[in-house]
């Protein structure tokens, strides 16, 4: 990949990518008779201001003009256009960003006009909000891909909700002495280099390199180049994008000499020790199901503490805030059911990001591995498990008449015969969901679930997933 930012010549070899299209989207109303009563809704809301629902579930942070755009954002005025940028550098969105589909996905349920930018440019450049580190360069095979699965993941969760674009549609045209020409001479080094990311990377060892240093401007160049072609005139950020928002409403000011544009960033969605959820942090939330499964998704909500759940409720799920009040109180009051508020959570935000076939999917494999369930297992749930917990494979004939102390070591579910025979004499092993009584029980042709796998169990949550053979 060339070392320069941007081409020489009005055009460059690589993607040319066109996402300004609208994607079928089938709102879904009604979930499987298997699934929870209460179902997530789609409710659109033309009468109600999109800001002060944000500000009300906390998700505003900042904004470069609280009362101005309260005003713009009100049912009255005229239809907003927002956008949110996602960069590709991953090949699948995280937690972190589901805030911003969030924020969009109100913003459309209020009447206004919802914008996903996916940057393909500007993940070539790498923005140094919030790192340490300059990010590491992105060939154009990997950058292709990333961008294929982020778009994947916008069309299913957003559908005709959102307008998809790419900035490398209008970065491929422009070259870097255009740049400098049309864009660099409004841009104030000063400024520039007062933004709380440059200054940090700056007093840092490693420094800051030009191409760091210039991400600001591409992104600010594209809030400009939005609201130019589009008449888009706010755009959202978390809120570790404050600087790279306000360049770009300065340079519109400047360059097209217009008010009426708005910055407004959302807090970042915070871990119990204060750190934010990422992609390069151990055990990052993918919202892509070949990365995490519906299944594995559901279980990270429905895990969530006490402490977290009215939180996370209020700012990533669509539900009334009376409702999310109700269960507040319901949490404290004598006879509530333990994780009743986080199962509701992990159902709501389940379907919004995998849809009803991926509820149908996490809800199944939960009742039915759940040690103790009378649910029949078959061979597809527990398959569908086998990427998210350990999983062995032996030959049919190693596994027939084998002992349960023997096949439970064997595995590797328990380190030895004598904690295995422990775990039995605690009522805590179990085969296919079944507790095991003693350590007389042998594998029976019967026990190999379709003749394909068994489920052992060591208590609620270590599992291991056996293929036969």
């Amino acid at each position: 990949m060339a070392s320069l930012i941007l081409p020489l010549t009005p055009t460059v070899s690589f993607l040319s990518l066109h996402f300004r299209r609208r994607f079928p989207f089938s709102t879904l109303r009604h979930l499987h008779a298997t699934l929870p009563s209460a179902a997530p809704t789609t409710t659109h809301l033309p009468n109600k201001n999109v800001f002060d629902i944000l500000e009300q579930r906390g998700l505003i942070e900042s904004t470069s003009s609280n009362n101005n755009l309260r005003a713009a954002c009100s049912p009255h005025a005229p239809p907003l256009k927002v956008y949110c940028g996602f960069d590709p550098t991953a090949e699948s969105l995280h937690l972190g960003n589901l805030i911003g589909i969030i924020v969009l996905s109100w913003f459309h349920r209020c009447g206004h006009t919802s914008v996903a930018l996916i940057g393909g440019a500007t993940a070539r450049v790498g923005d140094p909000s919030g790192k340490s580190t300059e990010r590491p360069e992105l060939d154009d095979l990997t950058l292709q891909k990333n961008i294929e699965g982020i778009t994947s993941i916008l069309n299913k969760i957003g559908g005709s909700n959102f307008v998809l674009l790419n900035n490398y549609d209008w970065w491929k045209n422009i070259s870097f002495l255009d740049f400098i020409k049309n864009v660099g001479r409004y841009a104030r080094v000063g400024v520039m280099m007062s933004k709380e990311s440059v200054k940090k990377r700056l007093e840092s060892e490693q420094g800051m390199s030009f191409t760091e240093f210039s991400y600001q401007l591409l992104q600010g160049y594209d809030f400009v180049h939005l609201c130019k072609n589009e008449g888009v005139n706010v755009q959202i950020g978390g809120s570790d994008q404050w600087g790279n928002i306000t360049a770009g409403t300065d340079l519109i000011r400047r360059i097209l000499q217009v008010e009426g544009v708005y910055g407004m960033t959302f807090p970042l969605l915070l871990k119990n020790d204060g750190t934010k959820f990422g992609k390069s942090e151990e055990g990052a939330v993918w919202l892509s199901p070949s990365l995490l499964s519906p299944y594995k998704f559901y279980q990270y909500f429905f895990s969530v503490s006490d402490d977290d759940v009215v939180r996370f409720l209020r700012i990533l799920t669509f539900l009334e805030m009376d409702e999310i009040d109700e269960i507040e109180r319901e949490m404290k009051s004598v006879g509530y059911v333990p994780n009743s508020a986080q199962r509701r959570l992990a159902e709501e935000l389940t379907w919004f990001v995998h849809g009803e076939d991926g509820l149908a999917e996490a809800v199944k494999a939960t009742a039915a591995l759940k040690p103790g369930a009378e649910t029949m297992l078959d061979w597809k749930t527990i398959e569908g498990i086998a990427q998210d917990v350990p999983s062995c494979s032996l030959g049919y004939d190693q596994v027939l008449g084998l002992s349960i102390v023997e096949l439970s070591v064997l595995t590797g579910l328990l380190e030895s015969k004598s904690a295995v025979r422990r775990l039995l004499k605690q009522g805590g092993l179990y085969l296919n969901n079944a507790r095991v009584d003693g350590e007389t029980k042998v594998i029976e042709a019967d026990d190999i679930v379709d003749g394909k796998v068994l489920l052992l169990s060591a208590g609620k949550k270590n599992k291991m997933v056996v293929r036969v053979s």
